[in-house]
């Protein structure tokens, strides 16, 4: 019998086996985190169930676990973020893309993280709110636009680090809807005034949830001090150079719409208790640096970036919002380019990965040429 269930040397669900217990004892988790970790550290193994594979040729045999499909997961989103690519890109308009971040400072830190589905619902919203209203000014772009946007909500430390990533189309769709408004090669809007329009609206939208008590203050904050921390400081809008159409730009923002709070590749060594990865710190510069953490320092930092049940981290604003296909058809009119024909679309997994990898992974490993039965299937543990 072949190997069960090949990994990578060092994964996030061997660290939740090995350490999860006294972490456990120690901490209290929510349902949606408890969730998540029972997920990812049953993940193909014999808890989740399974069947045992045999080649119809050579009779090499093998046992398939099943995945937990959570999320949170690290090795369950391959396949979930190549048919999203693939099917964003058959509906984008063929132009140039900018990359947008939006980032909130650490003072409001404390309040979203008691507040989450409240505040990352703000979050979505201010950002989206910030870009159409620059986008309109006819001192800027002039122009009705729209936005793929994701929520991360953390650093390459694992630190709570909320913010949006979007992606933009570099031009917009003039007010009568006759026109397509190019926008500069080097620039869409200004990061500066998208910053203090997203700072002003972010800010009016949590003060009216503050006195309808939806959001929740930590004890040693209130509402003016809050207010006064936060206009002290101008906010974070990064924005990066244009992309090339909807080919590179949506490969490029697949990268980070089915990502998790850290990738088995970053991690380096499982030892005695420390958990030591790879992290960059962007500050001073774009260069890998190690960094080693407790192991239960390390679980809770991951813990804090498990999303609430049902809370949607991928949004599409203005023209690229499904009630606006109207706008978005009329704006592949106006640019008069072949959007991208879906090749996933009705696929199965296999046919999928066959088609993406160029092999088929029910071809037996070992001979080649058989393929691989199902036999009997496994119970979960």
């Amino acid at each position: 019998m072949g190997p069960i269930n090949r990994r990578h040397p060092n994964d996030v669900a061997q660290i939740f086996k090995e350490y999860g217990g006294p972490f456990l004892e120690g901490h209290k988790l929510c349902p949606d985190q408890l969730k998540a970790f029972m997920a990812i550290s049953q993940c193909r193994t014999a808890a989740m169930g399974g069947h045992l594979q045999a080649c119809n040729q050579c009779n090499y045999q093998i046992v398939a676990y099943n995945s937990c499909r959570n999320r949170h997961c690290n090795k369950c989103q391959y396949t979930k973020q190549l048919i999203w690519v693939d099917k964003l890109k058959s509906s984008l308009p063929v132009c140039r893309y900018f990359h947008l971040v939006f980032t909130i400072p650490s003072a409001l830190h404390k309040v979203f993280y008691l507040n989450q589905t409240m505040c990352y619902n703000l979050l979505f919203k201010a950002s989206s709110i910030a870009l159409q209203k620059v986008g309109r000014n006819p001192k800027f772009l002039g122009a009705q636009t729209g936005a793929v946007a994701v929520l991360h909500t953390w650093g390459q430390a694992l630190t709570y680090h909320p913010h949006i990533h979007m992606i933009v189309p570099a031009g917009g769709l003039s007010d009568d809807g006759e026109e397509w408004i190019e926008a500069s090669k080097k620039f869409l809007l200004p990061v500066k005034a998208l910053a203090m329009v997203f700072r002003g609206v972010m800010w009016t939208l949590m003060e009216k949830q503050i006195l309808l008590e939806n959001i929740r203050l930590p004890d040693d904050i209130n509402g003016t001090t809050l207010k006064r921390k936060l206009y002290q400081k101008n906010w974070n809008v990064y924005t990066k150079k244009s992309m090339a159409g909807p080919q590179s730009v949506v490969q490029y923002l697949g990268k980070y719409t089915h990502r998790v709070a850290i990738s088995n590749n970053r991690i380096i060594d499982i030892t005695s208790g420390k958990i030591t990865f790879r992290w960059k710190d962007y500050r001073k510069g774009p260069q890998n640096r190690l960094l080693t953490l407790d192991a239960q320092e390390f679980i809770g930092r991951f813990m804090r970036h498990v999303l609430p049940l049902g809370f949607y981290k991928i949004r599409y604003y203005g023209l690229l919002a499904s009630a606006n296909g109207h706008k978005r058809q009329q704006c592949i009119l106006l640019i008069a380019k072949r959007p991208h024909v879906p090749l996933l679309q009705g696929l199965s997994i296999r046919e999928v990965l066959k088609l993406v990898t160029g092999t088929d992974p029910e071809i037996c490993p070992k001979c080649k040429k058989g393929e691989m039965i199902s036999l009997i299937r496994r119970n979960t543990g």
